[in-house]
């Protein structure tokens, strides 16, 4: 299984059923090291399934004291391949620390640079 921090849109119902054909379970959690940002969504079935135009994204700071709360979601290797297809090319998936000391997948700006 694979441990993925949604902060954002795969925390909807909708988007989990459209996506994955279920609903995840998960445990709050929060990232440490990133600002919360907004994208312009333009693919028609990514718009459909949210209902939004803007996603909110990450943008990594590096600052400690910058956290963003959210749901990490345990996934299937399938599941995850089927979120990366979900995520507009404006994210990347990165492996990023959690502020419960465990590590997960996010989709940041893929114009972040990480450590």
């Amino acid at each position: 299984m694979q441990a993925l921090f949604s902060y954002g849109t795969l925390q909807h119902s909708q988007v989990q059923l459209d996506t994955f054909g279920r609903l995840l379970e998960g445990e709050p959690d929060a990232l440490i090291g990133y600002q919360l940002g907004e994208v312009e969504i333009t693919d028609a079935a990514v718009i459909a399934s949210s209902g939004k135009t803007h996603h909110p994204i990450l943008n990594y700071t590096g600052d400690h004291d910058d956290i963003v709360r959210g749901t990490v979601f345990s996934i299937t290797d399938a599941e995850l391949a089927q979120a990366d297809e979900y995520e507009v090319d404006a994210y990347q998936r990165v492996s990023a620390p959690l502020q419960s000391g465990n590590t997960c997948w996010i989709y940041a700006a893929a114009e972040s640079s990480h450590d």
